[in-house]
């Protein structure tokens, strides 16, 4: 079995720099290239770092486990606490394994982020499975996998080797976007937020891909005054909003494809304000299709997204891989349907 010296050799560096890096310890600084290779060597050596994730592993191979009948679920709390999108996917999760008798349990990103706390978490806490909804880093995603089963929700971890229920959600915009062409609109902007943990990184993010897609398919050009990054903030979607109308509010978009019904609130508010019209000056179109759209004004089209049942299928997932019935990185997408309302009623001629 791989010691901390293997891993230091393997990686060239001191024991000690290893051991800072699986600590997690953050009284000194370890560079990220330096930090990936270290993990990458624990994963190729197999290093396990004490005698209860040992235990763990030795229990997992052999299956002699006692059951103790919990989930672990990582999430943004705020987000599960204040967005309607979570909210529902919360509640697929903790009612379905509620009904199997399984207890939810929140974990947070610095509990598996510190290995001291992870291995803590896992063993004295006795959570048998993983629920991901967060981004972690993903240098631990095959770690923790040697303990125990992890699913993936969202786009996180549709390319990684683990299980995901998730939705197409280039497919979604991309399918907005031709219905707004199919209207007439050929000025159509987005709103959306980027995927790094600063959430700077838009073109990355698979509904903005979705978007450049389908315009650049419509022989159309994408206009980077007309994107707007919120970094998945309201306020950030309604003042700038504001300032794309400031700089030219003779020439507009005509349309406008939000990555989030919320997003798409919070501009439309903007736009109100400026004394336009919804949909005769700016038609808008959002995705997630939560409560509150129905009574923006006017009422939001939106992207279906089977948010419960998100939360359902993934409950089931992983209480199946808990119960060995699948061992297999299953990947769950899911249907979703455009919704039609009046703030996408005005046809272009």
């Amino acid at each position: 079995m791989a010691r901390l010296k293997d891993i230091a050799e393997y990686v060239g560096v001191s024991i000690s720099t290893v051991s800072r890096v699986i600590q997690n310890d953050q009284t000194r600084n370890v560079n990220p290239e330096t930090r990936a290779k270290i993990w990458e060597a624990v994963k190729e050596l197999g290093y396990i770092p004490n005698q209860h994730a040992r235990n763990l592993v030795t229990n997992k191979l052999t299956k002699n486990k006692t059951r103790t009948m919990k989930i672990g679920w990582v999430a943004n709390p705020k987000q599960v606490e204040t967005n309607p999108y979570f909210v529902n996917i919360y509640s697929g999760i903790h009612d379905t394994l509620t009904a199997n008798d399984y207890t939810l349990i929140s974990i947070t990103k610095d509990e598996l982020e510190n290995e001291a706390l992870l291995l803590k978490t896992i063993h004295e806490v006795g959570i048998e499975g993983l629920l991901l909804i967060d981004r972690i880093d993903e240098s631990l995603i095959e770690y923790i996998q040697q303990m125990i089963p992890l699913v993936g929700l969202d786009f996180f971890y549709t390319d990684k080797n683990m299980a995901v229920v998730d939705y197409n959600r280039e497919a979604a915009i991309k399918m907005v976007v031709q219905h707004l062409i199919s209207q007439g609109h050929r000025e159509i902007g987005f709103i959306g937020g980027g995927v790094n943990e600063s959430f700077e990184d838009l073109h990355a993010e698979y509904r903005f891909k979705g978007y450049q897609s389908a315009i650049e398919e419509a022989g159309l050009v994408v206009r980077p005054d007309w994107v707007i990054n919120t970094k998945w903030k309201m306020e950030n979607s309604y003042e700038e909003m504001i300032q794309l109308i400031k700089r030219d509010r003779a020439h507009l978009p005509t349309a406008m494809v939000c990555a989030s019904d919320l997003m798409a609130i919070a501009a439309m508010r903007a736009v109100i304000e400026n004394n336009l019209r919804i949909p005769e000056d700016i038609t808008f179109f959002g995705v997630d299709n939560i409560e509150m759209g129905k009574y923006a004004s006017p009422p939001l089209s939106t992207v279906e997204i089977p948010k419960y049942e998100m939360g359902k299928m993934a409950a089931k997932t992983i209480m199946e891989m808990v119960e060995e019935k699948i061992s297999l990185p299953i990947k769950l997408i899911l249907p979703f349907e455009l919704v039609f309302r009046e703030s996408s009623k005005i046809k272009r001629t």
